[in-house]
Formats: structure tokens, C-alpha cells, sequence
């Protein structure tokens, strides 16, 4: 079994939970200077830079129910602790729950020998998941943020990554699964915000992808996988288990004239990009989450790509290095005589990730809409 490693993302807390913050902090300055007062009450900050769209209700797994993605991801953990013996779930605080409630419960139903609190250590964390899986058990690590991987950045790259190759298959640690929140979360700044995800994918033996339902998180933990997700979704979710492939990407919209490739929160970022081209300019465009990044669904985005024969890719990365290079170069290289306009990226930019300027970084629709204007009339 290939070793991999998954990094679950979340992003994208609440903008209500964000006023508070900001409430709060606002409150202390107008104590400490009156003349602050005199600011208007009606200026706030949002934390999303996208109008969440939900997907239709899923009916090939069965009866549904409405859940969060804190909800979902309980889910998944909850039913692989209770079909697989060996599973143990482990990080910072994830005893009473962790800082985003996802294992609320699961050390009172399953005991504190399966979930349990870890030292401030990231690279211990993942340490002793790869001795975990290695012994044959299901370790499920916990990164609070996936800022905070960087420490542990050796353990999962020359570690986990290599443990098969290096032992000739007599040893693995495919059944580890890292989770870490990923993103912009609209105040996090420079320490709770970044997406580190092109760091992984450039090593072989790690699978990297982006956890948006649990039924993915379900497939990770088959195949040792990195995976980021965000929470700000509600949908209807399967009652029952189910899997989701890894390395296959969703075609969430379909389109004739331009293909858009993102994931994570960009893709509803890249929905309403879709919504705006169709209506102000009559273009139809086809919005592709891929899901996973390493392997990634090459087939999946050349078909749409001869089909349209534009390409917009997007994410929050910074541009230099992202894994928006990496799919540029492979489309060019296989669908070139098919392309009607240069291949774009619209990303962050080479700089560390701010906190005041944070509009100005993120690849909004705006700047992607402006992307498919150039695009379109190349």
C-alpha cells in the first residue's frame, strides 16, 4: 500500500463569529480612545469572499440527512471508530472536541484510549501516527491549522512518504490520516491562513486532496492521504456509509465556451464566476472541483479542455510554485492545438498571507471575472 498523507483544510468560519471577535476587540479601542466612537456601527468584515451554493442532493448512497461540515466529519470519525477497532483519533484538544467541535463526544462513546489529547507538537503527532499505522492500526492525526504542519513537515515527507519504498513493501503506514483546516478564513492572517497544499504534492507517496464531504474523509482513511477541507458547508448527507474515489475530480457545472479548475472554497468562488460570464457576457463555462491534487484527474480537465478550449485555474496559494503551474503544463502539453486563449491563473500573490489587506489577496470573482473577459476576447 502506498503510503500517503492526508491533510483535511478547513476553511472559512463564520462571518457572525468573526463580528464578535472583531466586536469585541472594536469595543476595547472605543474604551481606550472615545474618539473611536464616532465610527459608523454598520461597517463589518466577512469572512467569505463567496456565496456558498449547496449540490443537489446526492441519491445514489441513500436516505439523507442535514448536516454542517463539523457534522460530516464527526460522522465519518464516529462510524470508523465503530467498525474499525484499531482506529484512534489524536491531536491538540481533541478530547473535549478540538477548536472546530468535530470530535464532540467521541472520547465519552469510545473511551480515552481511542481519542485522546497530545502534546503542543506537531511533529510528535505525526511521528506517532506513522508508528501507529505501521504497528497496523487506523491513526487519524489532527493539525489545528494547516499552518502548523510545517513542524512536522520532515516527518510526513521522509517519514510517512517513504516508509513503504525504503522497507521494499515489507512495512507501510497507508493507514494515516492527517487532518488540518486550510485557508482563508477571513481574519486569520499570516499564521491561520495559508495552503500549503503544492508543498505535498511534489513528493511522491503522499496523497493530498481536499475534504469537502465525508464521504471523501471515509475514502482517506483506506489510503493514507493528506486532505484539507473547509466549514462552511451545509448539506444533505448520506445516513449510511459511502466512499467517494480519491483522484477523481467532480464536474460541478457543465459549460461549452471555458473551463474553470479549482477546489476547495475557490470552487464556489469559481460558481459564481460561472453565474456572472453566462449572464453579462453569454459565455457558458464548465466549474470542476478536482478534489484531489496528488494524483490528480488529468483526463477529467483535458476532456473539458478540448471541449471549451480555455482554461482558467484558480486558487488561494500563492501563484509562483502553486499547483496551478502544474496543471498549466500538463494541459498545454496535451491539448495545445485545442486552446483558444493562454492558459490563466488567478491566485495569491508572492506574499505572506495579510491580515488587513486580506481582500486584496484572494482570488475573488472579481479578479477571475476580469481573467474570463481577457480570456474571451483574446
Amino acid at each position: 500500500m502506498m503510503a500517503a498523507v492526508r491533510l483535511l483544510l478547513r476553511t472559512g468560519s463564520s462571518s457572525s463569529s468573526f463580528s464578535c471577535v472583531h466586536s469585541g476587540f472594536g469595543a476595547t479601542l472605543l474604551r481606550l480612545s472615545p474618539s473611536c466612537s464616532s465610527r459608523p456601527k454598520t461597517q463589518k468584515r466577512h469572512a467569505a469572499h463567496f456565496t456558498y451554493q449547496p449540490d443537489p442532493v446526492p441519491a445514489e448512497y441513500g436516505p439523507t440527512v442535514k448536516m454542517n461540515l463539523f457534522q460530516s466529519v464527526t460522522s465519518a470519525l464516529d462510524n470508523r471508530l465503530a467498525t474499525d477497532p484499531t482506529a484512534v483519533i489524536f491531536g491538540e484538544d481533541v478530547a473535549f472536541g478540538g477548536v472546530f467541535r468535530c470530535t464532540v463526544g467521541l472520547r465519552d462513546k469510545y473511551g480515552k484510549d481511542r481519542v485522546f489529547n497530545t502534546p503542543l507538537c506537531e511533529q510528535g503527532i505525526v511521528g506517532f501516527g506513522i508508528g501507529v499505522a505501521a504497528a497496523g492500526a487506523t491513526a487519524i492525526a489532527e493539525i489545528q491549522f494547516a499552518d502548523y504542519i510545517f513542524p512536522a513537515f520532515d516527518q510526513i515527507v521522509n517519514e510517512a512518504a517513504k516508509y513503504r519504498y525504503r522497507s521494499g513493501n515489507l512495512f507501510d503506514c497507508g493507514n494515516l490520516t492527517i487532518r488540518a483546516p486550510w485557508g482563508c478564513v477571513g481574519h486569520g492572517s499570516l499564521y491561520h491562513s495559508q495552503s500549503p497544499e503544492a508543498f505535498f504534492a511534489h513528493c511522491p507517496g503522499l496523497k493530498t486532496g481536499f475534504f469537502l464531504c465525508c464521504g471523501f474523509l471515509k475514502a482517506c482513511f483506506h489510503a493514507c492521504a493528506i486532505s484539507f477541507c473547509f466549514l462552511c458547508a451545509v448539506e444533505q448527507v448520506p445516513t449510511e456509509p459511502y466512499h467517494i474515489p480519491l483522484s477523481q475530480a467532480e464536474v460541478v457545472q457543465e459549460g461549452s465556451d471555458m473551463t474553470f479548475v479549482a477546489w476547495g472554497t475557490q470552487v464556489h468562488v469559481m460558481r459564481e464566476v460561472a453565474t456572472m460570464a453566462q449572464e453579462k457576457l453569454g459565455v457558458s463555462c464548465e466549474v470542476i472541483d478536482l478534489r484531489t491534487i496528488l494524483p490528480w484527474d488529468v483526463e477529467t480537465i483535458c476532456k473539458s479542455v478540448v471541449k471549451t478550449g480555455r482554461l482558467l485555474i484558480s486558487h488561494e496559494a500563492p501563484v509562483t510554485g502553486g499547483f496551478a503551474a502544474e496543471i498549466s503544463s500538463t494541459v498545454q502539453e496535451q491539448c495545445f492545438l485545442n486552446l483558444e486563449a493562454p492558459i490563466t491563473r488567478v491566485c495569491g500573490y508572492d506574499t505572506p498571507f495579510p491580515h488587513i489587506f486580506e481582500p486584496f489577496y484572494i482570488p475573488d470573482k472579481w479578479k477571475c471575472f476580469e481573467a474570463v473577459k481577457r480570456m474571451i476576447s483574446y
